[in-house]
């Protein structure tokens, strides 16, 4: 067999606009989870900032109580914007995994600031909002990759239940089972 020959079971390959199109919605995901988490970089700044200044909590606590802030506005803008077209089905299961992958965020976001000002001693306002925004950064990968995959579960592709359905709907022959619309 000739090297790069995909044997007599290989499935064909996706055509181009097939492959355009996940991209393209892929690109849109990215944007739409850019915007709401920019929106909830913001949140979470200005909360972090604004307790730094009112209060004398620590550095780390600050942080973690404008995550928490930080956090809720995100799911809300992940629900209502980013994900509205994704299964709806297990509202509890979702808040549930939401809320372990968004501690996990927190526990990375705020280990990188805890680090700097603790192991480092970088403790001026600038040098903890700058690793502040680094630990925001890392954990958002983490969270981009957890919410899509385990949290925000994308139903069925429209053209894949249209296909199943189509193969469904056919008799052997080729002729259409006529089915009773109720």
């Amino acid at each position: 067999m000739e090297r790069g020959s995909s044997g007599p079971h290989a499935a064909p390959p996706a055509p181009r606009g097939a492959l355009r199109r996940r991209i393209g919605l892929l690109w849109r995901e990215v944007a739409k989870f850019g915007a709401v988490g920019g929106a909830g970089l913001l949140v979470n700044m200005l909360v972090f900032n604004l307790v730094r200044h009112v209060t004398d909590l620590q550095v780390v606590r600050a942080s973690v109580i404008a995550t928490v802030v930080a956090i809720a506005f995100n799911y809300l803008g992940f629900r209502y914007f980013t994900y509205r077209d994704r299964d709806r089905s297990g509202r509890t299961r979702e808040m549930v995994l939401f809320l372990l992958f968004s501690a996990a965020g927190l526990v990375i976001e705020n280990g990188v600031l805890y680090l700097a000002t603790y192991g480092f001693g970088w403790d001026s306002p600038l040098q903890s909002n700058i690793f502040k925004f680094l630990g925001i950064g890392v954990a958002t990968l983490f969270r981009f990759w957890s919410y899509r995959t385990w949290v925000f579960r994308a139903l069925p592709a429209r053209q894949a239940v249209a296909d199943a359905e189509s193969f469904l709907g056919k008799e052997p022959g080729g002729r259409r089972r006529q089915r009773a619309m109720r």
